[in-house]
């Protein structure tokens, strides 16, 4: 089965986002693939390059990256949700004259169209967060 994950909620509120990157890292265990993790809204910011975590948390960016490193899967960010929140990439950065990319280089960003191919490719959607 053939799964695109939508993520509409940030790493710090609730347990959704890491609930989801559970969920995709099970889902390739059992021989499933994953279309595209698509980030929407605050789910923007769990691409986050800065964020940093007390040592007590487990890190909440490690799960995404070893899902795009280990397995290829693409995750991207929506740009308008990402831009709202502060996420840019080199290309976005240099567009609106910004020091630097905010978004961790295993993260891209793209349009809403991204999730509708993935979705049309895909078995089944799954939504976390609210």
């Amino acid at each position: 089965m053939n799964y695109t994950l939508l993520v509409l909620s940030s790493p710090t509120s609730g347990h959704s986002a890491q609930t989801a990157a559970k969920f995709a890292h099970s889902v390739i265990a059992r021989g499933h693939s994953i279309e595209r993790i698509f980030f929407l809204d605050e789910g923007t910011t769990n691409g986050s390059r800065a964020a940093v975590f007390p040592q007590d948390e487990a890190d909440k960016l490690q799960p995404w990256t070893l899902l795009a490193d280990e397995h290829g899967v693409e995750l991207v960010l929506c740009i308008a949700s990402a831009l709202k929140h502060g996420m840019l990439d080199e290309t976005e950065a240099d567009r609106y004259a910004r020091a630097g990319a905010t978004v961790h280089p295993d993260f891209i960003i793209s349009g809403l169209g991204q999730l509708i191919d993935a979705a049309s490719n895909s078995d089944r959607l799954m939504t976390f967060g609210d």
